[in-house]
This record gives structure tokens, C-alpha cells and sequence, in this order.
């Protein structure tokens, strides 16, 4: 049971449902949920089952994983005093995910480069371990040939894509380009593409959408979460 954060824009569930496409090409049987603005939810969803492995599609562990999420399972499991479950861990973070991002930077022409800084901009959080993990994402991505990698953030938190922008301009960085650390298109996205371009940047990525190496972690979750005993979530 995938478990994505929901949109009332129409791409993102198509971009959902192309990922899981990808997961389901690997064998797993999927279903779909989300945790708001678009049907069905995951307790409608867990319905009628016994069993089941819930993967949250979200980027990092914050509010919606931590709070939301353990909720939803609790009613489900009121609801269906039969049902079993495994939570796996989020997408993120996992090494695999920077392959993701270069990926997109190479959709747009941008590869790692001594004379390219790269902004990783991520959606913010009030959850401030959510947002030091994409901090510490950037720090790792330095080492893969940029000539610097910083965080940003689209709510909740500092920098704005646009400031960290304008930081590494100020800081020499002879060419700045934008990662989105998005999983589908929306509001953050479109809002980001708009900031970053204003501020400067020669290019920004698209979301990561339908990739392989998503589709590969949705897999590997899978495994893990199937070597650990099911439990009944907290009612």
C-alpha cells in the first residue's frame, strides 16, 4: 500500500501512479492511497485486508510520516480489527536518491561540474530533523563534482531557493543551477521553478517524478519491511 501525500493537482497523481507503474513492472502488487486531497485514503484503502506492507511515498521523515501517517493506520485498524501491518521506511533518505536527482539535472542538460553549484530545494518542514536531513544531503552531493551543493527550502524554513541562489553568485559560483526534491509536480514546484529562475539560476530540474532509482527503493523498503514481523498499529 503506497501512501503518497495527496494533490488536488491532477499531475501529481498521474506522476504517483507512473511510479508505481515502474514498482508494479518489478513484480510488487500496489495499491494506492493518499493521505490528503485525493481519493482513496490509505483507511478506505486497507479495507477488507488482512495484511499489508504501507510504504509512505515522502521524501523525508517529518510531520506527515511521524504524526499523520501512524494516525491513518490506527483508524484503519478500528475499522478492521483483522488487519496486520508493516510500515516501511520513506523514500528518503537513501543514496539512491542523489542518482534520481542527477538524473532530472540531466534531463535539462546539467551534469556534475567543477564551475556548476547545485541548490537541492526541498518542500521545508517545521520538523527541523527533516530539514537538516536535506542539509546533509547537499553536504553529501558536494563530493560528487560540484563546485558547491546548499540546501533550500520553498516553506518552513531558510534559505528560499531564491536566497541560496544568490548566495552561491555571491560566493563566486560561476554558474548555479536548481535540483527539485520534489516527487511530483504541484504548488512547490511550480513556485520554486518560478523563484530560482528570478533569482537566476540556468536551469531547474524537473520533479522526480517516475524514476527508476524511486521505483528501486520502493523495492528494497518492500523487502526490509517483509524480514520484520507485522504488527497491529496503535489503536
Amino acid at each position: 500500500m503506497a501512501v503518497a501525500h495527496g494533490s488536488r493537482d491532477p499531475r501529481a497523481t498521474a506522476t504517483v501512479e507512473s511510479l508505481l507503474d515502474l514498482v508494479r513492472a518489478r513484480g510488487l502488487d500496489v495499491r494506492t492511497s493518499y493521505l490528503d486531497h485525493a481519493p482513496p485514503s490509505p483507511v478506505r484503502a486497507l479495507d477488507g485486508l488482512r495484511e499489508a506492507v504501507v510504504m509512505p511515498l515522502l521524501l523525508t521523515e517529518a510531520y506527515h510520516s511521524k504524526i499523520d501517517l501512524p494516525g491513518v493506520l490506527a483508524q484503519a485498524c478500528r475499522r478492521n480489527p483483522v488487519l496486520d501491518v508493516r510500515v516501511t521506511g520513506t523514500l528518503g533518505p537513501h543514496p539512491l536518491l542523489l542518482d534520481a536527482l542527477e538524473r532530472r539535472l540531466a534531463d535539462v542538460g546539467v551534469r556534475p561540474s567543477p564551475d556548476t553549484a547545485v541548490v537541492l530545494v526541498a518542500a521545508g518542514s517545521s520538523d527541523p530533523s527533516a530539514n537538516a536531513t536535506i542539509a546533509a544531503t547537499a553536504r553529501a552531493w558536494r563530493n560528487h563534482g560540484w563546485y558547491d551543493a546548499r540546501p533550500a527550502y520553498a516553506s518552513a524554513a531558510s534559505p528560499t531557493p531564491a536566497e541560496a541562489v544568490r548566495a552561491l553568485y555571491a560566493a563566486g559560483a560561476p554558474r548555479v543551477v536548481v535540483a527539485s526534491y520534489f516527487l511530483a509536480p504541484g504548488y512547490f514546484a511550480d513556485k520554486v521553478r518560478s523563484a530560482a529562475e528570478e533569482a537566476g539560476a540556468r536551469a531547474v530540474s524537473p520533479v522526480l517524478g517516475a524514476a527508476p532509482e524511486l521505483a528501486e527503493i520502493v523495492v528494497e523498503r518492500y523487502g526490509a519491511a517483509l524480514a520484520r514481523p507485522a504488527v497491529r498499529a496503535a489503536v
